[in-house]
């Protein structure tokens, strides 16, 4: 994930050089407090210009070309740990998000499955689509401030020597404070309403992530349950649950990367006044006229990499999980 959001964060402006990669830079910053470790080149460096002791990489050396790029500059220049930054931000996010995301889409879609067959019987095909988007927005609503606080995480590089780069509480307490020492915000809201400013573009990304997801996944997975009729045991719901995510998931997650682009970039705006007065739809106009379509899907294939396991895992499972509990109760 930090891949995908270290590519997305670049192409929105977000400096990965070290401030002494310039010369104007170097004479401000050089002293004998520095206290910036990713500035230093690695020994295996050939093109690092050195001043006094400190070997200084050119700008083009934090400037990340790919997905492979990512991964061996942040080992090289942050450390193998930081590959895993903001992982507990995603352990946090991810336990209350599945637990309301797929009870919810369960609740959703035998209500309406139910509405639909006395109702309106045309409608039935499209009630997946309705339901995961229910779901997916209720889920969203509740979890977003640590959506916000793992992709800002992620983002932005720490650079002093011997501090803790900071967690979820500390992102978020950040954000708020800074909020509440803009002078011309302070009065206008509450600091911790900006721990949900940009929530229209992660809505603008879950819910059709999820209307597509699910309405490929039903169809898939059950055409594929079909052929196994009667027979059918906890291996083969594994299966065919984690087949049917897995090729929703990619598709989903190829289909709505502009969106998850914007998001990300919202996400990361330090400018309160500016962050409140973005929208989705002027988010996706700038990033078209700073790059082009290419800059719309900037981190498509680790998103997709990402996505498509991990909604096969947690679908398969779920569904495993349910199976397992109906055929307790069945027996007992």
């Amino acid at each position: 994930m930090i891949y995908q959001t270290r590519l997305q964060a670049q192409a929105a402006g977000v400096p990965y050089s070290h401030p002494l990669s310039n010369i104007i830079s170097r004479m401000a910053y050089f002293g004998p407090n520095m206290m910036f470790a990713d500035l230093r080149c690695s020994p295996s460096c050939a093109r690092a210009g050195v001043h006094g002791t400190v070997s200084i990489c050119p700008p083009d050396c934090f400037h990340y070309k790919g997905t492979l790029d990512v991964f061996y500059k942040i080992i090289r220049q942050e450390g193998f740990a930081r590959l895993w930054r903001g992982t507990n931000a995603g352990l946090a996010l991810a336990v209350p998000t599945v637990g309301i995301y797929m009870p919810f889409y369960d609740v959703f879609r035998n209500w309406l499955e139910e509405f639909t067959t006395q109702n309106a019987q045309a409608a039935t095909p499209y009630v997946p689509l309705v339901a995961g988007s229910l779901a997916r927005s209720l889920a969203c609503a509740i979890c977003y401030p640590i959506e916000l606080a793992r992709t800002r995480m992620q983002a932005f590089k720490d650079t002093q020597i011997g501090k803790k780069p900071p967690g979820v509480w500390r992102t978020l307490s950040g954000v708020i404070s800074n909020v509440n020492s803009s002078n011309n915000l302070q009065n206008h809201m509450p600091g911790y309403r900006i721990l949900w400013t940009g929530m229209g573009a992660q809505l603008a990304r879950d819910v059709p992530f999820s209307a597509i997801c699910w309405s490929t996944a039903e169809p898939i997975r059950r055409k594929l349950l079909g052929l196994v009729g009667e027979e059918a045991n906890a291996i083969s719901v594994l299966g065919a649950n984690f087949s049917a995510g897995f090729v929703a998931g990619s598709l989903a997650a190829a289909c709505t990367c502009p969106l998850d682009v914007a998001k990300t970039r919202r996400q990361i705006e330090k400018d309160p006044a500016r962050a409140l007065r973005m929208t989705t739809r002027q988010t996706l106009l700038e990033i078209w006229r700073d790059g082009g379509l290419r800059r719309l899907f900037t981190g498509v294939g680790p998103r997709v990499a990402r996505a498509g396991p991990s909604v096969g895992i947690v679908v398969s499972f779920y569904e495993v999980m349910k199976y397992v509990l109906h055929h307790q109760f069945a027996t007992s």
